[in-house]
């Protein structure tokens, strides 16, 4: 696992925009030296303006960030030891693959004897090697997007900012730079934080993601702790697929919860610690199974209708509906040639297990 000591420390950072607009409200994050982070949210949730600041480009309204130690408050940002890959890679079309790469070194002064011999490193790191001589017209998006992260790394910062960095290439490719990338952090051993919106990109790369909306950081954990413990209803909607219900609380007692659910009538789950307010429940779609029968008391179990069917390879992803018309997503894996296997007309039984019930505050 990562080392622990932290190499960016934002602490208590707003930013207002003219006319009123606040993108990012009272931040506070620490990243650690060697992790691949990620900042994820909606488009417009501050994620990008906070990689800014931390680049040099944006000045916080209030607040400090501190790099390897250091207050970057009156560093520019070529003195700063970060570099950034941009969302369109700005990579400059009149010069070879090569000459993009040492463009880098030469502005900032670096000993002409020493500048091929990082380049080609930098080039070989990537997969490029034999590509010094080209122009860019003459490459694919993704290896385009690789002379952007040789230019980046070549320079040897101690953070490397990467802004939506796969968001122009297609599925396939973007699934295998994804993994291009979490090679690359684990060659180099510096510090990756990867602005995206897009949810699997971030649980497939990152050790830790944080998730933004409306300016403020909601929650901070590993994928794994994001996607199954998510604090509030956002993050449990955003990271993943989810069934969300509404809950009356009925009262608690020896570690039970009772509910009345709208849709689902009266349930009851283990929950350690007492609740008094009206709560939110959520099941993923992976969580819940469809059977025939109604399953022994060990489950939650709601019969309901099949109403659509919409397939995905892997799995297909079934739609319902109770007898009081709350819908239900189920998620089975296809693993047989027959697909889902599911009757379109069909009535069947949803059942979880109430351990599986995820509770969200209002």
């Amino acid at each position: 696992m990562n080392s622990k000591r932290p190499i960016i420390s934002i602490n208590g950072v707003n930013k207002s925009f003219p006319g009123g607009v606040q993108a990012l409200r009272e931040v506070n994050l620490e990243i650690n030296e060697g992790e691949f982070f990620a900042l994820l949210g909606p488009s417009g949730c501050g994620k990008t303006t906070l990689l800014r600041i931390l680049a040099g480009f944006e000045t916080a309204t209030e607040g400090d960030v501190f790099i390897d130690g250091k207050n970057m408050q009156r560093v520019v940002p070529n003195r700063r030891p970060v570099n950034m890959v941009f969302q369109s890679y700005a990579v400059f079309p009149h010069m070879s693959v090569a000459e993009n790469v040492a463009y880098g070194l030469r502005v900032s002064g670096t000993e002409r004897r020493e500048i091929p011999g990082r380049v080609q490193d930098a080039l070989d790191l990537v997969q490029l090697g034999q590509l010094g001589q080209r122009k860019p017209a003459q490459l694919s998006g993704g290896q385009v997007q690789r002379v952007a992260l040789a230019r980046a790394l070549v320079k040897k910062p101690r953070v490397l900012l990467l802004d939506e960095p796969l968001s122009a290439l297609d599925a396939k490719l973007r699934e295998t730079m994804q993994m291009e990338l979490v090679r690359l952090q684990q060659t180099v051993g510096i510090t990756f934080i990867i602005v995206t919106h897009d949810q699997n990109e971030a649980l497939s790369m990152a050790n830790r993601i944080a998730v933004m909306n409306q300016g403020e950081v909601l929650q901070v954990a590993t994928p794994a702790e994001l996607y199954e413990f998510p604090q509030d209803r956002f993050v449990a909607e955003f990271i993943g697929k989810m069934n969300l219900f509404e809950g009356t609380n009925a009262g608690w007692e020896s570690g039970r919860l009772t509910l009345l659910v709208n849709g689902l009538g009266r349930i009851e789950l283990p929950c350690p610690e007492r609740i008094s307010e009206d709560i939110g429940l959520a099941v993923r779609p992976e969580k819940m199974v469809l059977l025939e029968r109604r399953p022994d008391d060990s489950f939650l179990a709601f019969e309901a209708e099949v109403e659509k069917i919409a397939y995905y390879g892997s799995e297909s992803r079934v739609f319902l509906a109770t007898e009081r018309g709350l819908p239900l997503e189920v998620s089975v894996r296809n693993d047989r040639r027959d697909a889902a296997g599911v009757a379109i007309s069909g009535k069947l039984w949803v059942a979880w297990r109430p351990g599986d019930t995820l509770i969200l505050p209002d």
